[in-house]
């Protein structure tokens, strides 16, 4: 088991430069149109080293399936990627859909992480299978004694017993080991004591936050996505909240859309064709990421416009210093203990530099140490 002191060193971070909490980065490896998974997955490598070299806490990818303009349906291999092109940089999932897999194929793939990346790695799990039904069907969720998200918490319990390698005398899974299984890391007094990847819940309702808080587990909510759940949802993980061998009180990570550019209305229009991109997905049409000029000759339908103003509203956008102001506004209402932030833009360049912006307006370091 991990113990308290380094999961929490490792999962609360350090504030970087003048912001009030770490900030991270969420990557979906967005394929815009024009462009291939090739070059989101290059640009994946660029935007960690990025957020590595200026100081980002951590850097996390998502798993979707059946999405063109989604590159990132094997989390555990991009990771792998990444963790050969970074040193420092924590990495992780955010999330792997639990129900999408057996629990010890995750222990296995995220031991191996740990194994290539020693104290860097963070399982982020989530209970929706991040696609649509039929794709889910076709994961073959459906075929394991009825498994899905309701059976979450006993996969998780199964997936921790065997990141833990600790199944009880007298289980069936007693002599079935996750290899690699814990790392023996060594303390600064030379005891050796079983390390493995902190886990985490992600959610974007309750039923994640209660669980999180109730094992006393760190929980991120997908504000980018269900803004009107963040601050119920927070709540329940606060008022839920058990200390445990992990975490002696609450820490809460929100994901927020945010794209800084040197203009604020570049970053509207850019922020415009992503809503278009996740207007055409609510639709049942997910494809590439569109470009600005194709937004801008859109012709929306009133229920459209509707639909894109909402969306944008809940995206942090504009000059960095008002990508900034946004930012720790958004913390100082939610109690966030850290930001994990996602730009959804058509352009690699556009996304990086936006990081870099972000990055500028925090007063982060241009190298970081």
């Amino acid at each position: 088991m991990t113990t308290v002191d380094s999961a929490g060193d490792e999962i609360r971070g350090t504030a970087q430069g003048t912001a009030p909490v770490p900030l991270s980065v969420l990557d979906l490896v967005t394929v815009g149109a024009g462009r291939t998974a090739s070059d989101a997955l290059r640009t994946s490598v660029e935007m960690a080293r990025l957020a590595e070299e200026r100081g980002f806490h951590r850097y996390w990818v998502a798993e979707h399936h059946s999405m063109p303009g989604v590159a990132s349906s094997s989390p555990a291999v991009i990771l792998a990627h990444l963790a050969a092109h970074t040193t420092r940089i924590r990495l992780g999932s955010g999330g792997v859909m639990l129900p999408n897999h057996a629990p010890l194929v995750i222990a296995e793939q995220f031991g191996t992480l740990e194994a290539l990346a020693p104290g860097r790695i963070d399982l982020g799990l989530g209970r929706a299978p991040g696609t649509d039904g039929a794709t889910a069907a076709a994961l073959r969720r459906t075929e394991r004694l009825g498994e899905g998200a309701d059976d979450f918490p006993q996969q998780l319990a199964e997936l921790t017993r065997f990141l833990d390698d600790d199944f009880p005398p007298g289980h069936p899974y007693r002599r079935i080991h996750a290899v690699p299984g814990p790392v023996q890391a060594t303390s600064p007094g030379g005891v050796q004591s079983p390390h493995r990847p902190p886990i985490w819940l992600l959610g974007s309702s309750g039923f994640s936050a209660q669980l999180a808080g109730m094992l006393g587990l760190p929980f991120a909510f997908a504000h980018h996505f269900s803004a009107h759940n963040t601050l119920p949802a927070l709540d329940l993980y606060r008022e839920s909240f058990r200390p445990s061998d992990v975490l002696d009180e609450p820490y809460a990570l929100i994901g927020v859309s945010a794209l800084a550019t040197e203009d604020e209305k570049e970053a509207r229009r850019q922020v415009r064709a992503a809503a278009l991109n996740m207007l055409r997905l609510r639709m049942g049409r997910p494809g590439l990421v569109p470009t600005p000029e194709e937004a801008e000759a859109h012709e929306f339908s009133t229920a459209e416009e509707d639909f894109v103003a909402s969306w944008i509203g809940n995206v942090v956008h504009g000059t960095p210093d008002a990508v900034r102001t946004g930012l720790d506004d958004l913390r100082k209402r939610t109690g966030a203990d850290e930001l994990m932030i996602t730009a959804n833009a058509h352009s690699g360049d556009v996304r990086l530099r936006s990081y870099a912006l972000i990055a500028d307006a925090y007063g982060f370091p241009t190298t970081s140490a």
